[in-house]
């Protein structure tokens, strides 16, 4: 998954309409909140070769941290 799918995914999950680049600190992003980070855990997981961990998602400062924790195959 290139960095544009990966900002277009979380866009989706979100539901949100702002603009979100790889530099955006989450706690810019409005629905970035608890349903948010469960949704962003739900998806991921279904779409990671590797476990996502709840721990190392509330502690990512910006998109690109969270794309980073994510493992496609």
């Amino acid at each position: 998954m290139t960095t544009k799918e990966f900002i277009e995914k979380l866009i989706d999950i979100l539901d949100c309409e702002e603009e979100i680049t790889m530099e955006t600190e989450l706690s810019e992003i409005e629905e970035w909140d608890s349903l948010g980070v469960i949704s962003f855990l739900a998806e991921m997981g279904r779409l990671s070769a590797a476990p996502v961990k709840a721990a190392d998602v509330k502690a990512a400062k910006t998109v690109e941290d969270l794309f980073s924790l994510v493992k496609f195959a």
